[in-house]
């Protein structure tokens, strides 16, 4: 397995719509584990497919407990929302393509999600909490969109602004 690097917004990369994925192969599988991989060296809890530069519509996610080093991996790939709470749940989230950065971001609190697993076969889960916003963040790289497109136009630029701002400072390193 490979610690990928992660796309840092704003980047074009992290907006462009993810094509399906026609079926698990090993290629895939490597990719599924290796962004897991990535997932867990950032200490994240989600990370999706365009945040390493592929463009394929799979996501990772681990919301269990790390500290105590029980570990409850999904990998998903083509997810689809097929239900979902009238309960909206409204939760600080975070992301690994926006270090540092935070806001409280409304979703609904449960949704049900089909998707094919790391071994080819469809499956369909029930997610609530924490689980059920990551999945959803996670899904929505899928289709271009960042956690700061559902904040208010200044809240999203402040954060885009600080971000150009740690890229730049980062090539101006990095010669």
């Amino acid at each position: 397995m490979a610690i990928l690097p992660i796309i840092l917004a704003p980047d074009p990369v992290l907006k462009r719509r993810c094509l399906p994925v026609e079926s698990i192969d090993r290629g895939i599988r490597r990719l599924m584990d290796d962004m897991l991989e990535t997932m867990y060296d950032a200490l994240g809890v989600g990370l999706a497919a365009p945040q390493i530069a592929v463009h394929k519509r799979i996501i990772v996610a681990d919301v269990s407990d790390l500290a105590s080093d029980g570990r409850a991996p999904l990998q998903m790939a083509n997810p689809e929302i097929i239900g979902a709470s009238d309960e909206i749940l409204i939760r600080e989230e975070g992301c690994l393509s926006f270090p540092e950065h935070y806001a409280d971001v409304q979703r609904p609190a449960s949704v049900r999600v089909r998707y094919l697993d790391h071994d080819n076969e469809i499956q369909e889960i029930d997610a609530e909490g924490l689980l059920s916003v990551c999945i959803q963040h996670e899904m929505d790289h899928l289709d271009g969109v960042v956690f700061v497109d559902h904040l208010t136009s200044l809240k999203r630029s402040i954060i885009l602004r600080k971000m150009s701002k740690l890229k730049r400072a980062e090539a101006t390193a990095g010669r």
